[in-house]
């Protein structure tokens, strides 16, 4: 009896020794979860519209002021939203200008409020960035007198390109030119007296004349970047810092890339099969940004962009949303990110979203 008993303690003893290992190994592997940095939400100014969100009446209500109505698409935890008001905002210049010349409603784009869109249609705050296709926060919606979009922004830009898009808004110059032709005619001067492109080993070799969707193997998409002489730091960020990395590196390279001088007068057949100069198709594309990636699916149509600032996690996850093809499925690119973060992390990898 003896004997039972002493196995039956070291039974017990054993026993309990396993399961703690078994738990220090699983709180072990809970550790090795990666961390969620970068994060900040945005503290707003107090002059921002009292609205009811009944956008008819706030466009009426601005148009009576002789302004325009901004909708200011935003969410918490957006450092691009943070870096809108810390930075641009920052320069009183620019904030005697807007308030002189706009009124601003913001819409939380993951918000139940109830918004009365143009056309009188009724939705939550989160159902109307739905159907807008808000893609990127910041996002700016500029209505004109007759409740039109006359301008997007999709994305956070710096000072000076933002004092530029309230310049085209505000003096309404969308009557004669797209706001790409707005941008370009008076940044082609200093983009003639500036150095050259920043090359990159991935980039396809071109001549005049070729035509792009024959460059698009089968499996493959096309990323056209546009850049330019005057882009100055907003490209050497890009080359140097996101484009270093390993990871972006392993993802680009899985396109076809090519690299485009904005401003060239080198004549292309684009992915739709029209011949036309480079400069042209970057009007007709309206690209008004630098750097900007552009997406093409193998049929020649555009399935995404990039035309504002941004970081290293959010470049890289755009490439990866095209390459995976998720943009077919999950048409909301936040909630996207948002599962590529948690992916990341479960694999015991730190998700800096502020990081270059």
């Amino acid at each position: 009896m003896k004997n039972n008993s002493v196995v039956k303690i070291l039974f017990t003893c054993l026993l309990l020794f396993f399961t703690t290992l078994v738990i220090a190994e699983e709180l072990k592997e809970l550790k090795k979860e990666g961390e969620y940095r970068g994060a900040q939400t945005a503290t707003h100014p107090d002059w921002f519209k009292e609205s009811f969100l009944d956008l008819e009446e706030d466009i009426a209500d601005a148009a009576k002021l002789k302004k325009r109505l901004v909708v200011y698409f935003w969410q918490p935890g957006c450092p691009y939203c943070t870096q809108l008001w810390e930075e641009n905002f920052a320069k009183q210049e620019i904030v005697d200008f807007f308030r002189s010349n706009f009124e601003i409603v913001a819409l939380n784009m993951w918000g139940d409020r109830e918004v009365i869109s143009v056309g009188g249609n009724d939705y939550t705050e989160k159902s109307f960035s739905d159907a807008l296709g808000i893609k990127y926060t910041p996002t700016l919606l500029f209505f004109d007198e007759n409740k039109k979009v006359v301008h997007r922004l999709n994305g956070y830009i710096p000072p000076k390109s933002f004092k530029l898009a309230l310049d085209y808004v505000a003096g309404k110059h969308e009557k004669e030119q797209s706001y790409g032709e707005f941008v370009a005619s008076r940044q082609k001067k200093l983009a003639s007296d500036s150095g050259a492109l920043i090359k990159e080993n991935f980039f396809s070799t071109l001549p005049e004349s070729t035509k792009l969707a024959e460059l698009i193997k089968q499996g493959k998409y096309l990323a056209v970047f546009f850049e330019g002489k005057g882009c100055d730091n907003n490209c050497t960020l890009l080359h140097e810092k996101t484009l270093k990395d390993p990871v972006t590196r392993d993802l680009v390279k899985q396109f076809v890339s090519v690299q485009f001088d904005r401003y060239s007068d080198n004549q292309i057949i684009t992915p739709s099969g029209k011949k036309m100069s480079i400069s042209e198709w970057a009007n007709k594309l309206n690209i008004s940004y630098l750097p900007a990636m552009v997406f093409f699916n193998d049929d020649g149509k555009e399935v995404m962009r990039i035309d504002a600032q941004m970081r290293t996690f959010h470049i890289q996850s755009v490439f990866d949303y095209v390459l995976s093809g998720a943009y077919k499925t999950e048409p909301n690119f936040q909630r996207y990110i948002s599962a590529r973060a948690d992916k990341i992390r479960k694999q015991g990898t730190d998700v800096d979203i502020w990081a270059y």
